[in-house]
């Protein structure tokens, strides 16, 4: 009988890292959660120690595992396996060779390395399919509402990166040439209406609670400008929600990202968006946006799901990297 396929991901943010390990049949058979050590040593330290935390809580040992992800946020070469200019995780412009330092202290399993983004869509179309109890792969983009605005693509099932590396990059389209500047040096971004910062410039925190929050309660007592300043910003994640499906024709729409933690609540008022867009066009009804969104799945670390895939396809170091 053959010894089942496991696979370890990490996803590596600025303050905490998630990992989990993947079976053959795709199943989460464990995940943890630590602080992120941060600079070099303290990255590859970190995910080290992650890793084989996870490998032990599911009693199994390291060489059960036969690839190694990490998805972490800066410029990711994914065919180096390297990662810079990580503000977050104290990482400059000088190239960290994650996949390589992390391979040999994990005694040669070989190590991919990926945008968190794009992990995160991995991760959203493992998981959808899971759900869906198919296999077949799907089209899929994960459109993170954090700070800035962007997606994740997936299309057939492989990560669509793009030619430069910037697809999906939906954030800094212009929306409105006479919009206020945007930090990329153009005007009226849609990020600049659709993010998670264009939440707080709608509805200041009053409390010092996620501006989100402050907004989606106040909206639910019935306060008239909150019910104004919420449907102002439905409109535009529907708008990048049209775009994504009008330019890659995904099939699912995944909203994730900070606001995404909102629910339900989010997830009603950007299909009552897309509905009411779909109205005067037979066209925008025939492609049935607001059934093509969905939140993100809610029971697991979708950018740690994403990485441990990533890590099955990572190509093997030899053993002898450890020394």
């Amino acid at each position: 009988m053959a010894s089942p396929r496991l696979s370890v991901g990490l996803d590596i943010g600025g303050t905490k890292t998630l990992a989990v390990l993947l079976g053959d049949d795709g199943e989460v058979l464990a995940q943890s959660r630590l602080s992120t050590a941060l600079g070099p040593v303290g990255v590859v330290d970190g995910a080290a120690r992650a890793v084989q935390g996870v490998v032990r809580q599911a009693g199994v040992t390291l060489d059960a595992v036969t690839g190694v992800g990490v998805g972490v946020p800066g410029l990711v070469d994914a065919g180096a396996g390297t990662v810079r200019h990580a503000v977050n995780l104290g990482l400059d412009g000088a190239a960290l060779d994650l996949s390589t330092l992390l391979s040999a202290r994990l005694g040669g399993v070989g190590v991919g390395v990926e945008n968190d983004l794009n992990v995160a869509a991995v991760g959203a179309a493992h998981l959808v399919e899971a759900e869906a109890g198919d296999r077949t792969p799907t089209d899929l983009a994960f459109l993170a509402l954090g700070t800035g605005l962007a997606a994740g693509i997936v299309l057939d099932g492989r990560l669509r990166r793009g030619s430069h590396g910037a697809a999906g990059e939906i954030g800094h389209v212009p929306v409105d040439p006479a919009g206020p500047p945007c930090a990329c040096g153009q005007r009226g971004c849609l990020e600049l209406y659709a993010s998670g910062s264009a939440v707080t410039a709608l509805w200041p925190t009053a409390t010092g609670r996620p501006a989100p929050v402050e907004l989606f309660e106040a909206a639910a007592a019935g306060d008239p400008d909150a019910l104004v300043a919420r449907a102002t910003y439905a409109r535009a994640v529907a708008a990048a929600v049209r775009m994504l499906v009008l330019t890659v024709d995904v099939q699912h729409v995944v909203l994730g990202g900070g606001v995404s933690q909102l629910g339900q609540p989010l997830l009603d008022v950007v299909r009552d968006a897309l509905v009411d867009e779909s109205a005067a066009s037979g066209f925008l009804r025939s492609l049935d946006l607001p059934g093509r969104v969905r939140l993100a799945p809610g029971r697991v670390a979708v950018g740690a799901v994403g990485a441990a895939v990533v890590g099955r396809g990572a190509v093997a170091h030899a053993r002898d990297l450890a020394g």
